[in-house]
């Protein structure tokens, strides 16, 4: 019998529906059992009638009620009472932090101007209301600066978009139909759980699965084949396929003269990218490439799924659009089965979100200044709480190249309040020790909304709970398939803790803000949002179907084939490949290979020299004479037990990744005197960190690996914040 008819059965259980609310293409269905007499939460299961969740939650999720009823939920407000850093807080009511807090925010809008204070937040929850609508309503109104929120996945989104136009592809379903299935870059057992069940239909159909990608990771051992990549060369692997179809006249040159642009000059800049010439840069032999590129031509349909960790390196964005030229050069978007995904959000594209966010009602307020807020880039938080003018210039967002930067005259006030929701960025963001400088400045105002005391949240001015998804009321689209899904509240707020919504709520008021927007429910809001959608792909979800399901697909044909005539939303309606707006745009128009920063200076003799790839040097027992070894590039994708900074601080996940590692290939930990188990130094001139070696022959050579996200006061040589207070539970 299945939970929700075993629960359903019983009058003492009231069974709710809503969304996990996690950074997962999944964004799957959940049911959650609650004991009518407490309102407590017993059970959570995931949803057997949604046709992507298919009753299964991830090892992570499924634990979600120890999350939402853990020991160290934070119950109340807090305020600091020592050193910023230190985590020693006292409680506060309410009232009084939301009218301290108010108090501060006024003092330095007034002093310095609105765009002083700064939000940050990403993917803590993914949810339209908790997520952003009402923070944007707030800071909006405010004239807050603005937040480009780049960490995760822009520049391959912006790639991705440059080609086909949207992110939009083929949906999980459609995998059960492919014949040839490459993974490439993705690590779908940990991060994209749901689509693996329509992977292992096509394999019982007799599809072949491989993976590409520089560690063997969970799913490479699931799979028919691992193809191990030197990290960051995916573009040129993908160049030489491409020249290997052309060459030997594989393309679809139907698909090609209908629905794309710049095949001509694509053969051009293909000519020189050889197999052998692309084996030297990625470490994939010669004849592999051959073979993948004549199987990936001729095996149909064929299926590619990539995922962010492709992007995040420099060029990273270019080897994504390179990719995304595949499947239209061979024609494979005019099969079922067949086609690419990066994500899946592009078709959500025509939601309407003005009435979510209020933007028409704050466009009519007056503001503080007569022009658009500044917007600052989230990668560069440490150089946006620099007081140097020079660095706070470089924080500004400018994401082509043809965007200048401000002169650092021009960079305006130094950010003097910062409110973080949602975000770790403490454990999460780039360059940790120049965003911890920051956090540690005195003048720096800061507030935190949070489940938990994270090592952002020790650096606070005032902590406010946040309620758990379990406890308020949101919609979530997905990146990963076509269903838009409502959240429910199953439970009162445990303790003192608040939705987001109310608390931007609270803080509007206690500024005076009057807005109507600042009055309306959540659940007034996301009617309205719901009511409000007059694009064909939202019709017939309603309201009361919401409710009712607590998930709708789109509109769409299903099938839904996207390109299977082209139909691409770029400006010539075609795939692109060469893209005139790219060119505009300060960008080379053709697909590319931009070494990654390892590489190139690699290739100039620069190898001891650090960068922004995060290359490490893994120091053992080796003599100070011996020769010193080449350095390692290091990729640090999340570890299975955890998703980002969240679960992190789960006991049971923490004992299940027992501790922070080093995975390092036996040739690389031979050089360097390093065995099983040894405490090795990791460091570039960003810093460093002391790990266990893991040694492993799952990883190409000359690449280390460190999951992640481990929270600074629980690794082993991160600070042990405690705080000095207890609060009581109820």
């Amino acid at each position: 019998m299945a939970k929700i008819d075993l629960y359903h059965t019983d009058p003492s259980f009231t069974v709710v529906t809503g969304a996990c609310p996690h950074d997962c293409p999944d964004t799957c269905s959940w049911q959650v059992a609650v004991e009518s007499s407490s309102g407590r939460a017993v059970d959570i299961w995931g949803n057997p009638h949604h046709p992507i969740t298919q009753g299964k939650l991830c090892g992570k999720v499924d634990r979600y009620l120890e999350r939402t009823y853990h020991a160290d939920r934070l119950m109340t407000p807090l305020r600091r009472i020592g050193a910023k850093g230190s985590g020693h807080f006292a409680p506060v009511a309410w009232d009084e932090a939301i009218d301290e807090i108010a108090a501060r925010l006024r003092s330095v809008v007034d002093a310095y101007g609105a765009e002083a204070v700064l939000p940050y937040s990403y993917s803590g929850t993914l949810g339209f209301l908790q997520g952003e609508g009402m923070a944007t309503r707030f800071f909006e109104r405010m004239g807050a600066s603005r937040l480009a929120r780049t960490i995760c996945s822009e520049a391959g989104f912006e790639g991705y978009l440059y080609t086909l136009g949207a992110a939009e592809g083929m949906a999980p379903e459609d995998f059960a139909h492919a014949r040839l299935i490459l993974i490439w870059g993705s690590n779908t057992l940990t991060s994209n759980l749901h689509l693996w069940p329509f992977v292992q239909a096509a394999r019982k159909q007799g599809a072949r699965v491989l993976v590409i990608d520089p560690a063997r990771t969970r799913t490479a051992q699931a799979a028919d084949e691992w193809l191990p990549i030197r990290p960051g060369t995916d573009g040129a692997l993908a160049l030489a396929m491409m020249h290997v179809i052309i060459a030997e006249q594989l393309h679809d040159d139907d698909y090609v003269a209908r629905y794309t642009v710049g095949f001509d000059q694509l053969a051009s800049r293909v000519r020189e990218w050889t197999p052998a010439r692309a084996a030297a840069i990625t470490g994939v032999s010669a004849q592999r490439i051959i073979d993948l590129a004549r199987d990936y031509a001729t095996i149909r349909p064929a299926a590619i799924r990539i995922n962010y960790g492709i992007q995040r390196h420099y060029g990273g964005g270019m080897a994504v659009r390179t990719i995304a030229c595949l499947p239209a050069l061979i024609g494979a978007w005019r099969a079922h089965g067949g086609g690419m995904q990066l994500s899946a959000s592009g078709l959500f594209r025509h939601l309407d979100k003005r009435g979510l966010y209020a933007e028409d009602e704050l466009l009519r307020t007056p503001r503080p200044s007569p022009f658009a807020p500044r917007t600052l880039n989230m990668n560069r938080l440490g150089d946006a709480l620099s007081l140097e003018p020079a660095r706070l210039a470089q924080a500004h967002y400018h994401p082509r190249p043809i965007d200048p930067l401000p002169a650092p005259g021009q960079a305006g006030p130094p950010v003097k309040a910062l409110i973080v929701y949602n975000c770790n960025p403490a454990a999460g963001a780039p360059d940790q020790n120049a965003v911890c400088a920051g956090l540690r400045r005195d003048d720096l105002f800061t507030v935190v909304l949070e489940h938990f005391q994270t090592d952002t949240a020790d650096h606070a001015d005032y902590i406010l709970p946040a309620t758990t998804q379990l406890e308020h009321w949101d919609i979530h689209r997905s990146y990963g398939h076509a269903y838009l899904a409502l959240n429910r509240p199953a439970l009162a707020p445990v303790g003192a803790a608040l939705p987001n919504s109310e608390i931007f709520r609270r803080l509007a008021a206690a500024l005076g803000y009057e807005d109507a927007c600042f009055t309306e429910t959540d659940e007034e809001i996301l009617r309205a949002f719901v009511e409000t959608q007059t694009h064909e792909r939202f019709a017939g979800i309603t309201w009361p179907r919401l409710l009712a399901e607590g998930f709708c697909r789109l509109n769409l044909p299903d099938p839904h084939l996207p390109f299977a005539q082209g139909n691409f939303p770029t400006p010539s309606g075609k795939c692109e490949f060469y893209s005139a707006r790219m060119a505009a745009d300060g960008y080379d128009p053709l697909p590319s290979y931009t070494p990654p920063q390892w590489q190139e200076q690699a290739r100039q003799g620069e190898g001891e020299k650090g960068g922004e790839e995060a290359r490490s040097l893994a120091i053992g027992n080796t003599s100070p004479l011996a020769p010193r070894p080449s350095p390692l590039v290091c990729i640090s994708p999340p570890a299975h037990s955890f998703l980002n900074t969240t679960f992190a601080n789960a006991p049971r996940f923490i004992e299940r990744e027992g501790q922070p590692v080093l995975r390092i290939h036996p040739e690389d930990a031979a050089a360097r005197g390093i065995e099983e188990g040894s405490q090795v130094r990791v460091c570039n001139e960003l810093g460093e960190v002391h790990l266990a070696a893991a040694v492993t022959t799952a990883l190409m050579p000359g690449t280390v690996l460190a999951p992640g996200v481990w929270w600074a006061k629980f690794s082993p040589d991160g600070p042990q914040h405690q705080s000095a207070y207890f609060i009581p539970r109820n």
